[in-house]
């Protein structure tokens, strides 16, 4: 793997774990020499990664679009760094420029992102890894509600299967890089 996407919070959480668990995978990705991919924002946890990325010598792009570029959210220091048009464009081209995805907590634009990936892989757009940093069980009743859908019919087991979710950073930085 030479790229992974990070998609993340633009806010920090109410935990400081959430910060120390994207500290931890960020340096572990970069010790591993892998480029990170992120939205491009220097705000929350997007700009935790971003900062721990050029604090440990690693390849860091972001991808953010104009609206937020202009409401001055945008990492200016970064190795890279897209304007897109819109989201839209945002998540296309962060795909493009990756060869996996993780999603740490965020909001309902993480999941999205992350979910609309997952969906790529489905139809067949992809075949990359996605992986869920799965901090303080972040993402436990997202993972529920995944076994909800398969239950009723509306998920197929191996989209279930195709996540990772890893509430260690080594543990997921191992099965996925």
């Amino acid at each position: 793997m030479n790229r992974v996407a990070i998609f993340c919070g633009s806010k920090m959480g109410n935990d400081p774990a959430y910060a120390e668990a994207t500290k931890e995978l960020v340096k572990a990705i970069v010790k591993k020499g892998v480029e990170i991919v992120y939205g491009g924002g220097d705000v929350g946890l997007m700009g935790v990664v971003a900062e721990t990325a050029l604090e440990n010598g690693g390849t860091i792009t972001g991808v953010i679009p104009d609206k937020l570029y202009e409401m001055e959210v945008a990492h200016t220091g970064i190795t890279k760094l897209y304007r897109v048009k819109d989201m839209h464009e945002r998540k296309a081209l962060m795909a493009d420029l990756s060869d996996g995805f993780i999603a740490l907590p965020g909001g309902v634009g993480t999941l999205e992102e992350m979910t609309e990936v997952m969906t790529w892989a489905q139809i067949g757009y992809h075949s990359k890894p996605c992986a869920f940093l799965n901090t303080k069980g972040y993402y436990d009743h997202f993972i529920a509600f995944f076994d909800h859908m398969e239950g009723e019919g509306f998920l197929y087991k191996s989209m279930h299967d195709q996540a990772i979710v890893e509430d260690d950073v080594g543990k997921l930085v191992g099965r996925l890089i």
